[in-house]
């Protein structure tokens, strides 16, 4: 059973904002605009494309590197990432474990698109975030792995 102090209750709704405000970046932005979103930590240890990323520098190449693929490729992608099942625990006052269900939907072309239903991968996504000096929560490790994929 979770059980919070009022302090902790507050965090938790600041912790899933800022996890809110990552995806709405990913699906808005294609995750260009990641180094300023101001959702990652600048010590960030990042698990994406298989590798480890570190740092918010080599986390928001990422996306640049990513979007300019997809882009040579014939287009990026219309994103949608929808988080489920949010958990968070709280291992020390200004630091929190995040896990959720990551559903993703994918489709290229003009949206609203028809006769299309079937996510992309569903992902176990685990996370930490820390409180920086200002008070603001940011995500400090981002680790997921697909559970379901479409072949």
């Amino acid at each position: 059973m979770a059980k919070f102090t009022p302090e902790q209750a507050a965090a938790v709704l600041a912790v899933k904002q800022v996890i809110y405000e990552w995806g709405d970046e990913l699906d808005v932005n294609d995750g260009l605009n990641m180094a300023d979103a101001g959702v990652l930590a600048d010590d960030v240890r990042y698990f994406v494309g298989g590798e480890w990323r570190e740092g918010l520098p080599a986390a928001a190449q990422f996306y640049r590197d990513r979007k300019a693929r997809l882009d040579a490729a014939g287009g990026a992608p219309v994103m949608r990432h929808i988080i489920s099942s949010l958990r968070v625990s709280f291992p020390a006052e200004d630091r929190a474990k995040v896990g959720f269900l990551l559903v993703f939907f994918a489709a290229t072309g003009t949206p609203p698109f028809e006769n299309y239903c079937d996510p992309l991968a569903v992902a176990d996504v685990r996370m930490e975030c820390t409180r920086d000096a200002s008070g603001d929560w940011k995500i400090a490790m981002f680790d997921s792995g697909q559970i379901f994929r479409r072949g």
